[in-house]
């Protein structure tokens, strides 16, 4: 099951493409993963919805590596932790509760 098939069987539909652009970057390596992070959450983590994908989307890139390419996986790692600390303490209200509620 695709990372795409996955979300709309739990009823998420995507919103972004951090998925693909991350799926891109893995092909180049932790510096292109890492640089991918590095602008889609300065471009992005102000916008609730987008901020909320992207720590979807690093969730499951740690997944999908963690047998595989444990350095990957722990890159993905760091960056889903970041990610999901700035968004907990950083949302609030509704924002925070959807986060909730979609990341759960």
């Amino acid at each position: 099951m695709t990372f795409r098939e996955f979300m709309q069987e739990n009823g998420y539909e995507l919103q972004t493409t951090f998925w693909d652009d991350f799926s891109i970057a893995d092909r180049f390596g932790l510096s292109a993963i890492q640089d991918t992070f590095n602008r889609a959450f300065e471009e992005w983590k102000n916008n609730y919805k987008y901020l909320t994908e992207l720590v979807l989307v690093l969730n499951h890139k740690i997944w999908q590596y963690h047998e595989t390419r444990p350095d990957m996986a722990i890159l993905y790692n760091t960056l889903w932790t970041q990610t999901d600390l700035y968004a907990e303490e950083n949302l609030k209200d509704d924002e925070l509760s959807y986060f909730y509620e979609v990341t759960d």
